[in-house]
């Protein structure tokens, strides 16, 4: 499948523009985006939707960018939704064992408590990888083609939205690299999928789920053919998310993701709270006048947030 420098084919940059999506590499993304994976800005009018095309492997230094560039979109007001892809025929193989090896597996001191102090240390830098996804306000759908190992599983569960292809599978791979997975999967999956026994099963056996499993336990809410009509419909979904209230939108993800840790009387207080002042938007008027007049919220300028 042909696709050009910005990891995009003809026939999907074309569907695109039939939707008036324009999207533009940063004019130096060294300064823009100073990391490996490739980053466009699809923008939908004067908002734009970020895409971010991950290597197939998570080398040492994806973790410190991944913290770097989520911390950066969580802060930029024009940044409205976030889309993460891989760039190969695979999602993700998982992270580079070999690189990570000389970090985990070296000790620097003889001292059995220090280096498990050190330890904790290198596995909380890990967590934070992916906790910085969830953590962003902004919207973040994945979009996920062949296969999804590991780590990788610890960075969809982490996203908001998982769309996959026809040929997506899913695998829990650490039990068979002699270790219990330790960056999010284990505390998220469950979250994600409804049957505690089925996510049992996939982290003691690390068999794979494939794409109509994983559609049916709820681990991915779409599945697609291919990989160009997913990112077609990935971006689709962001620019109609783009679309809404920033107010509105990242406050739902707020209160979506505490709702889940806390009991029902917790999330309603705290979103009590939360909406005292949020109510107070000038987002609200707009949004019921456009309903009035039967017009798209896509339709209002919302200011930025």
């Amino acid at each position: 499948m042909f696709m050009d420098s910005q990891g995009i084919t003809p026939t999907l940059r074309h569907h695109l523009q039939t939707k008036n999506v324009c999207l533009v590499s940063p004019p130096d993304q060294s300064t823009v985006f100073p990391y490996e994976f490739m980053c466009i800005l699809c923008f939908f009018e004067k908002i734009y939707v970020l895409l971010l095309t991950l290597s197939s492997t998570i080398h040492p230094s994806s973790f410190r960018e991944m913290v770097e560039c989520f911390t950066q979109i969580a802060e930029d007001p024009d940044c409205r939704v976030v889309v993460v892809s891989g760039a190969g025929e695979v999602f993700t193989a998982g992270i580079d064992l070999m690189d990570m090896a000389s970090e985990v597996l070296q000790p620097e001191v003889d001292d059995m408590a220090r280096t498990s102090w050190n330890m904790r240390r290198i596995i909380a830098k890990y967590q934070e990888t992916f906790s910085v996804i969830e953590r962003c306000p902004k919207p973040v759908v994945v979009a996920v083609q062949g296969a999804c190992v590991g780590g990788g599983v610890d960075l969809i569960t982490a996203c908001d939205i998982r769309l996959c292809t026809q040929d997506a599978w899913f695998q829990v791979k650490e039990v068979d690299i002699g270790l219990a997975a330790d960056v999010g999967t284990l505390q998220r999956l469950p979250k994600v999928i409804g049957s505690r026994s089925l996510v049992n099963e996939l982290a003691l056996t690390a068999r794979k789920m494939y794409a109509d499993e994983a559609k049916e336990s709820g681990l991915v809410s779409r599945v697609f053919p291919d990989k160009e009509a997913m990112l077609a419909g990935a971006l689709e979904m962001a620019g109609e998310i783009a679309g809404r209230s920033p107010v509105a939108v990242q406050g739902t993800k707020v209160n979506l993701i505490y709702s889940r840790d806390h009991s029902v009387a917790e999330g309603l207080n705290y979103m009590a709270t939360w909406n005292m002042s949020m109510l107070q938007t000038d987002d609200v008027m707009k949004s019921a006048a456009a309903s009035m007049e039967k017009k798209s919220p896509k339709t209002i300028t919302f200011s930025k947030l």
